[in-house]
């Protein structure tokens, strides 16, 4: 039976299952076979085995030899059972068979793998006990058996893991289904995670016109590896094959001729091909064409190396698989296709890592969180994780943590070794941008590192493409590159001068930037250098600190924790005017500029100038004519003293002035001369002393003049026919022109707490209009004629009327007294805020499509009709008079839509619903009260235990918890943000696997926390609260209501939960039957026994 070939054995069952039924039969073992079976695999156990442990099955030698993989599960007394070890030996003797490629993958459940491997522990006492009852010859075929399966990887569960059992099944299940779907017939670290990458690349090769195919990406991301597996999958088809290896090294090592003569001998079936011309020739053109191959060519550098193998004179049918770092090279060398190798997925990169570092699927237990920290460095770079885990094999945890520490600063030498070969053949222009972007640039916005290295470098745009083809680079919204990468540039740096800094190119970490500022060692080497502030003592700088660093192009002097008004300042200069600054410089950053004035500096070069919370009283002299003309922005935010911005008539280009919460700035220079471009910026928000409307040019498309001084939004505003933003919150503003209804790309207007008392005339381009806290009483508006408009807020506003017609009208908030009916029809309004509507005593035909209702602090507020189907929001905290038919109204709503949430759980169960699509709901009002026909099961305080109804039914089934909650707001005041966190605990029957869980549920931001009063109830559920049903028998459950920090533990950041119930929902995965405590509700929603109201 053993040699019989896996091919032609009849399967009858997928998986074998092998365990000691003593130890684990009602529990590790039975959720494992459920699991399986859920996901469709036939499994073959024996029934008695399961029960008893130990009778053997007359059938188990066959059901081994019908399967496609055994899971043995080692547990502690696996080894001191006869049938066990018998069944071992069985399914060892088939997977020590080389023609049959049987997989085998040991569990070892709360026993060290290596106690397996060597028999020892617990494991030496059983087979003494053997050896003294049983034949030598058996014994020692069990041992070879046990020994054999204990180096084989697979998963290690117990030790100190903080994972459930439930998460290692998962695990397992997932792994075994990718198995099987795939038929794989070995379990192999070089094909992890491969699969998905392999189909995509057959597909193109069975593209018809598709030719040549690419494989691009970084060194060890598995270029090579996924071409060998396409190659071995299809070679067999085509008349003849090769995968050459290596061709670059290899073309530099014999040569192209020697190279192509290999490959046409063996394509040609022809020895001693040899043609030293760099044309082939017409008969082997023939040849080649007559013939239908397939090729591999592996790391070209060259496009010239594709056309020299002569790959355009194969067969039509043929197909060449080009694997390249470099993208430039497989679009000259006209790939049809170029398919960017992805990396590997948190999952896949901790089970290669593990295959090397412990011979096991996942991490041993004790060192999951190391693992975890190995895997994000690799950063799912197939090479560095197997480079890493074999590194780490057989070594103690300090061994483990040594290296970690490490790794932070210097890369692993296997793999810098691999990664600078990218380096080799870079212009000086690459790699200076490569060495740029390493030490200071990574993780930067791609636009500001264009702006900086076009004016560092000439033709700088394309050294970052070149590098971005090469894999050197990223460019997702900004420039970044893997951290094995920014370390090899990091150490070329250092390499320049190990032993002292000040003769290095670029500087970056505080110990050498520190060490050459405090003793003036600065030279011509350097050409920049950066610091976080933040992470340095205070420094006393000599005013000639930066006289010989003649090249310096770039000084970032930043604190990370900078925040507005915040002053922390590190560098202290002596008492002088100024300090000398080199000419080159393109870029100033330095926060907390210590000098009053920048005077002794020519920034004719200047890109780029930051000089945040600074000392200056002005920039320089109004009579110094600057050359500016490669300035594009300026960031003088909260410089208290700045009085005044120069003439910049000479900054032409100049696209971003930040000039906000500079509280002594008066006036600012005519910028009308300003060249033409996207997205120009102008931030005056918190200029306290400016009281006229800046002279800007016509393009600017963004002014941020909030809590200024000014008073008139005036008539020359129609000039501006770009601007698409105007912040004007907390000015002076009283009056707004007409002409601001011209403006027609303006799409936001903010007014809010302005002390204007007429409703503005807008444009119909607006969708955000702000007119909170304004004085405005009436307004009179069509809607219709503002089509665009989304969000209207008038909240606090002393408004006491707004007539309007909407027919069409997005989302938005809107404080009003009274509202006609039609007005309210609309299907698109899904967010209605009205809070501190005092005078509000109504509430009638709200939206049908409504999903959120906020009319908090409406203290008049009596009463209301009806509440929409799609409502899942309602707050009604301190509406005081909000009498009782509203409150049973909000009350039966609220569990309506719950009730809704668990049927729509039941009715797409089958098909694989996700969870995060289902809304939270929340619903607060003023009472004390829990009502007890809806929540049957409550108690005072903050915490209870429910019993949870057995599973009658003959399918699997969810449980949906509804909660509801008193507590008195009136000791919220220090909140920012009102949140519940959950905590419940579900206990399964006995055997089965308990689970806890935490649900954090956030209500609103507290806007006015003084203003709540009294107690509230507080009626939620959330995607989290639902859970499979785990044959359970009892839920408890723990509630606090808290700030918005998870980690404050002062007892003045937590609201005592006064009263707590909770109510189950029963959803029925298989017959799509929801049912409450005493309450059922069938698919279709018709009322069950004793039931709420019909579910539409």
């Amino acid at each position: 039976m053993a040699s019989s070939s896996s091919s032609s054995r009849q399967v009858k069952h997928q998986v074998f299952l092998s365990f000691r039924g003593e130890d684990t039969r009602v529990n590790f073992t039975a959720h494992l076979l459920q699991a399986l079976k859920d996901k469709g695999w036939t499994v073959f156990f024996d029934d008695d085995t399961l029960k008893k442990g130990e009778k053997i099955s007359s059938a188990l030698s066959n059901a081994i030899a019908a399967s496609i993989l055994s899971i043995i599960i080692l547990s502690k007394d696996y080894a001191s059972s006869n049938s066990c070890l018998g069944e071992l030996s069985d399914i060892m003797d088939r997977k020590r068979n080389p023609t049959d490629k049987y997989i085998v993958l040991p569990i070892f459940y709360h026993v060290n793998p290596s106690h397996v491997q060597k028999i020892g522990g617990t494991f030496k006492t059983s087979f003494q006990k053997h050896e003294s009852k049983q034949p030598a010859d058996r014994v020692q075929r069990w041992k070879s058996a046990f020994q054999e399966v204990g180096a084989l990887k697979g998963w290690h569960i117990g030790g100190k893991s903080d994972r459930y059992e439930t998460e290692y099944i998962e695990d397992v299940v997932e792994y075994i289904s990718k198995e099987l779907d795939s038929n794989c017939t070995s379990v192999s670290e070089e094909l992890v995670g491969i699969n998905d990458q392999k189909k995509i690349i057959l597909g193109l090769i069975e593209q018809e016109h598709s030719r040549v195919i690419g494989l691009w990406g970084m060194g060890g991301i598995g270029k090579t590896t996924l071409a060998d597996v396409a190659y071995s999958e299809i070679c067999q088809n085509f008349e003849s094959h090769l995968f050459l290896r290596n061709v670059s090294e290899k073309i530099k090592n014999v040569g192209n001729e020697s190279l192509r003569n290999e490959l046409f001998s063996k394509l040609l079936n022809q020895k001693g091909i040899c043609i030293n011309s760099p044309s082939i020739g017409h008969p082997y053109q023939e040849r080649l064409n007559n013939k239908k191959v397939l090729v591999v060519l592996d790391d070209v550098s060259n496009p010239d190396q594709i056309e020299f193998m002569g790959v355009k004179h194969f067969g039509p049918e043929s197909k060449i698989i080009v694997t390249s770092r470099d993208r430039q090279v497989l679009k000259n060398g006209r790939a049809n296709h170029i398919y960017e190798v992805k990396k590997l997925n948190e999952n896949d990169s901790l089970q290669l890592f593990s295959t090397l570092a412990f011979n096991l699927l996942s991490p041993a237990a004790d060192f999951q969180d190391l693992s975890c920290k190995f895997a994000g460095y690799a950063q799912g770079n197939p090479l560095a994780l197997k480079v890493l885990g074999s590194k780490l094999y057989t070594k103690s945890r300090k061994e483990w943590e040594s290296e970690v520490d490490s790794l932070k600063q210097y890369a692993e030498p296997k793999m810098s070794h691999i990664l600078k070969s990218s380096l080799d053949g870079l212009r000086e222009l690459e790699k200076n941008i490569f060495l740029d972007i390493a030490c200071f640039f990574k993780g930067e916005k791609m636009d500001t590192v264009e702006k900086i290295l076009s004016n560092y470098y000439m033709g700088a745009m394309s050294g970052i493409r070149n590098l971005v083809d090469k894999c050197l680079l990223d460019s997702i919204d900004c420039y970044s590159m893997h951290d094995m990468l920014e370390e090899i540039g990091k150490d070329i740096v250092r390499q320049e001068c190990k032993e002292d800094p000040g003769k290095r190119s670029r500087l970056w970490f505080p110990e050498d930037v520190d060490q050459v500022l405090r003793y003036n060692k600065g030279t011509v080497s350097i050409e920049g250098m950066k610091l976080d502030m933040f992470q340095m003592d205070e420094l006393q700088l000599c005013p000639s600190v930066f006289q010989n660093m003649l090249n310096l192009k770039y000084i970032c002097f930043y604190d990370s924790k900078i925040e507005k008004g915040y002053r922390n300042p590190k560098f202290l200069i002596e008492q002088v005017d100024s300090i000398s600054l080199p000419n080159k410089l393109r870029y100033l950053c330095w926060d907390y500029f210590p000098l009053k004035t920048l005077s002794s500096f020519n920034p004719k070069n200047l890109v780029m100038l930051i000089l945040r919370s600074g000392n200056m009283e002005q920039l320089w002299n109004e009579n110094d004519h600057m050359n500016l003309v490669n300035l594009r922005e300026i960031d003088v935010s909260n410089c208290k003293k700045l009085r005044k911005i120069p003439n910049l008539s000479r900054a032409i280009n100049l696209e971003l002035l930040d000039c906000s919460y500079c509280e002594s700035l008066v006036e600012l220079p005519c910028l009308n001369h300003l060249a033409s471009r996207d997205e120009d910026k102008l931030r005056l928000e918190g200029c306290y002393s400016l009281k006229k409307f800046p002279q800007v040019p016509s393009h600017f498309c963004y002014l941020d003049l909030r809590e200024t001084e000014i008073q008139e939004v005036p008539d020359a505003i129609k000039y501006l026919h770009k601007l698409e933003r105007l912040l004007l919150s907390k000015s002076k503003v009283e009056k707004v022109s007409i002409n601001i209804s011209k403006l027609e790309l303006l799409s936001e207007l903010n007014l809010s707490e302005c002390p204007m008392v007429e409703f503005p005339k807008i444009p119909r381009s607006l969708t955000w209009l702000d007119l909170s806290g304004t004085g405005i009483e009436e307004a009179a508006l069509s809607l219709d004629s503002l089509s665009n408009l989304q969000y209207l807020n008038m909240s606090g506003s002393s408004i006491q009327n707004l007539m309007c017609n909407i027919t069409q009208f997005g989302s938005r908030e809107f404080p009003i007294v009274d509202l006609p009916t039609p007005s309210l029809r609309s299907k698109i309004l899904n967010h209605m805020r009205m809070d501190r509507c005092e005078s509000l005593k109504l509430l009638s035909e709200l939206p049908p499509y409504m999903q959120n209702l906020n009319v908090q602090y409406c203290t008049s507020l009596e009463k209301f009709d009806s509440l929409g189907d799609d409502l899942f929001g309602m707050l009604f905290c301190n509406c005081i008079n909000l009498n009782q038919e509203s409150i049973d109204n909000i009350e039966e709503n609220a569990m309506l839509k719950i009730g809704s949430l668990a049927k729509k759980w039941a009715a797409r169960y089958d098909r694989k619903y996700q969870r995060e699509d289902f809304p939270r709901l929340i619903c607060c009002f003023p009472g004390n009260n829990i009502s007890a026909d809806k929540f049957k099961c409550q108690r005072m305080n903050s915490s209870l235990s429910l019993k949870i109804a057995p599973n009658r039914g003959s399918g699997s089934r969810f449980l949906v918890f509804a909660i509801c909650l008193v507590a008195d707001l009136t000791h919220c005041h220090r909140f920012k943000y009102l949140n519940c966190i959950c905590e419940y605990h579900l206990t399964a029957a006995t055997g089965g696997d308990s689970k806890s869980y935490i649900s954090k549920i956030c209500f609103f931001d507290c806007s006015e926390p003084n203003k709540y009063k009294g107690d509230h109830v507080f009626i939620l559920s959330s995607n989290d609260m639902v859970e499979e049903d785990k044959n359970y028998e009892e839920a408890s459950f723990k509630f606090y209501i808290i700030d918005n920090d998870d980690e404050v533990n002062e007892e003045e950041y937590y609201n005592k939960v006064e009263r707590c119930g909770v109510h189950v929902f029963y959803v029925d995965a298989t017959e799509k039957r929801v049912a409450g405590n005493k309450r059922s509700f069938s698919h279709d929603g018709e009322e069950g026994d004793g039931g709420l109201k019909r579910l539409k």
